[in-house]
């Protein structure tokens, strides 16, 4: 199941790719409606992002699939499928947290000529506001040199939780997204030599692009064994599969949340494998993850 964020000229929504020809059902709409005729229910809130989603502990597959078949069975779908022109937001717009790993792949670390970690792993926090969606304009500053691209397999967090166990880690799981993990590389590389963190170089406005939507875990075999994908233009620069992470899914899940608590839309960004470099103004970044989908941004100049 995929799961969007939406907006259209006058509103947000949520949406759900309904087949594979990609009709798209309004479950902003469908579901008070489900609760108003099902449930009796008349005053259920029209939840327009898929953050107030997780915020309403309301991103429930089961319910999902329980608010599809009532519109179904009661001859609703014509009514509620999105006929105008959409724009995507990022599916977890201003997430809780926006958890990040560094060096996660070895050959990455290897590029670089970085220590790869061994007992845990290097955790980074990137801003919530850094986020962009699909299709939309990474805006890149002129006077900070270089800027890089890192493809990533990102986690979304489905239900609260403190010192998870790997062997539990998967039920924490909500689904999975793809983020691009832009990065001022030479303003990174001032603030490792200061033994600064990497927070600033990680976080400017535009540099979390994140999308298309979310696949939800139940969609997803694990171990999450993906291969993954990016393109600046028709250049293929990173090729790799989520099997090469040092560290897998559920040991990062338990990593981070013997420190931090973790609630419902946080998202954990994996990691980058090998093949990073520049982007500039005027390039196409596609993304691609296995199994999700593809990540479209195009990347301008900054303008004041």
């Amino acid at each position: 199941m995929k799961i969007l964020s939406l907006r259209t000229e006058k509103e947000n929504f949520i949406g759900i790719i309904y087949d594979e020809s990609g009709r798209i059902l309004n479950l902003t709409d469908a579901l008070p409606l489900y609760q108003k005729l099902k449930n009796k229910i008349d005053d259920f809130p029209y939840i327009k992002t898929v953050t107030e989603l997780f915020r309403e502990q309301l991103f429930n597959i089961d319910l999902f699939k329980r608010v599809i078949d009532f519109v179904e069975k009661h001859n609703l779908m014509e009514y509620l499928f999105v006929k105008e022109s959409v724009r995507y937001n990022a599916p977890v717009e201003f997430p809780p947290k926006f958890i990040c790993l560094g060096r996660n792949y070895e050959e990455h670390a290897r590029e670089f000529g970085s220590p790869a970690p061994v007992e845990e792993p290097i955790i980074f926090a990137k801003s919530s506001t850094a986020v962009v969606g699909h299709l939309e304009t990474i805006y890149i500053p002129t006077d900070i040199g270089r800027i890089d691209h890192e493809v990533e397999l990102a986690v979304v967090i489905g239900k609260k939780g403190k010192r998870i166990k790997k062997e539990n880690a998967w039920s924490y799981i909500a689904g999975y997204t793809i983020v691009v993990d832009v990065t001022a590389r030479e303003l990174q590389r001032k603030d490792i030599q200061a033994q600064h963190p990497w927070f600033r170089s990680k976080s400017l406005d535009y540099f979390a692009p994140m999308g298309p939507w979310i696949v939800t875990a139940d969609e997803i075999q694990t171990p999450v064994e993906l291969d993954l994908k990016l393109w600046v233009n028709d250049e293929l620069r990173q090729n790799s599969n989520t099997r090469n992470m040092i560290f897998d899914i559920p040991s990062i899940v338990e990593s981070i949340s013997k420190y931090i608590t973790l609630y419902p839309g946080d998202v954990i960004s994996t990691g980058t494998p090998e093949g990073v470099g520049p982007i500039k103004p005027g390039d196409k970044i596609t993304a691609w993850i296995q199994g999700i989908g593809e990540l479209v941004n195009y990347v301008e100049a900054e303008v004041d």
